[in-house]
């Protein structure tokens, strides 16, 4: 898409926050995070992020957006933006414009990560030339598969039913149920889903617990102040290890799979000393397959910009 010479904006955008950053001549510049809430409508934040920057104006843009892009229009599943490729042409001048998935930019991401950006949650060795995956709990949770050469598929699959496998998890997605209708995976693998299951572990077992956000929830689990927040912790981590095997059965990623987001670099100790690793290889007749597929976690702070600079550069 640009030429050495060009100005490319590129942009992470989720529900929480929108990331920022100029391609030119080949180098991603500083990131900038502006608050989502903060801006009623994303060209204000566009414009925000311009206004901090010198030097000429972007002449393209690639934008990875939390939420399915049709036709160059994309509503966010978790916010009230709208990012729509007519408007930001007409209002930016962008000669070259792409809109993709944000898990789709991840995606593009996975064959440029060094071990420097990983941690590994065991399993074997990636066969090479196989397919990849990656899943992230954030505000929601994001899945996409990556088929060698330079084939990515984007997926809705935070969305799949979320499955319980235990007499336990059924009563906390029973009790989600009801307030829900249908439990997805990202009702409990994401930000807002570890307090789902926080308020959920609460009601059931009848403990007294503060009307706490997903960072508090994960503090209090980690420094043993909060039965129901390590309770939910917990079962986040093990509900994780479900999904993702799930997800490397569904990919056929011998070539590993890959944990994004905000929350699992956070935790990722914790992860390790979880049920994780036991749930995702916990597939019956399966098992001996999965035990070979290794499981990363993505700890580059902007691996996002790493497939979008590869994007911008295709």
């Amino acid at each position: 898409m640009a030429a050495s010479s060009e100005h490319v904006l590129l942009g992470d955008i989720g529900a929480t926050n929108a990331r920022f950053a100029r391609l030119t001549g080949g180098v991603v510049g500083a990131v900038d995070t502006i608050t989502v809430a903060d801006h009623p409508h994303f060209t204000e934040a566009v414009e925000t992020f311009l206004g901090r920057q010198s030097g000429r104006a972007p002449t393209g843009a690639v934008l990875a957006v939390a939420g399915p892009v049709n036709n160059g229009r994309a509503a966010l599943t978790n916010c009230p933006w709208v990012i729509d490729a007519a408007e930001l042409r007409s209002a930016f001048g962008f000669a070259r414009l792409r809109i993709l998935n944000d898990f789709e930019a991840t995606a593009f991401a996975l064959p440029h990560l060094t071990t420097a950006d990983l941690h590994p949650l065991g399993g074997g060795k990636a066969m090479p030339g196989a397919p990849m995956a990656v899943l992230g709990p954030g505000t929601g949770l994001g899945v996409a598969g990556f088929v060698p050469p330079n084939t990515v598929i984007p997926t809705e699959g935070g969305h799949v039913t979320l499955p319980g496998t235990s007499p336990r998890e059924d009563a906390v997605i029973e009790h989600l149920r009801r307030q829900f209708g249908h439990v997805s995976a990202e009702r409990a693998v994401s930000g807002m889903g570890l307090e789902n299951l926080c308020r959920a572990i609460a009601a059931i077992d009848r403990l007294d617990v503060l009307e706490c956000n997903a960072a508090d929830i994960t503090k209090n689990a980690l420094d043993g102040s909060c039965p129901a927040s390590r309770a939910a912790l917990d079962m986040f981590c093990a509900m994780l290890g479900t999904v993702a095997g799930n997800v490397a059965l569904t990919f056929g990623a011998q070539g590993g799979v890959y944990i994004a987001g905000g929350i699992a670099p956070r935790i990722v100790h914790h992860l390790e000393s979880s049920e994780f690793r036991a749930r995702f290889e916990a597939k019956g007749r399966f098992k001996a397959y999965l035990e070979r597929i290794p499981v990363n976690v993505i700890m580059h702070p902007n691996a996002p910009f790493i497939g979008l600079k590869a994007l911008a550069q295709t």
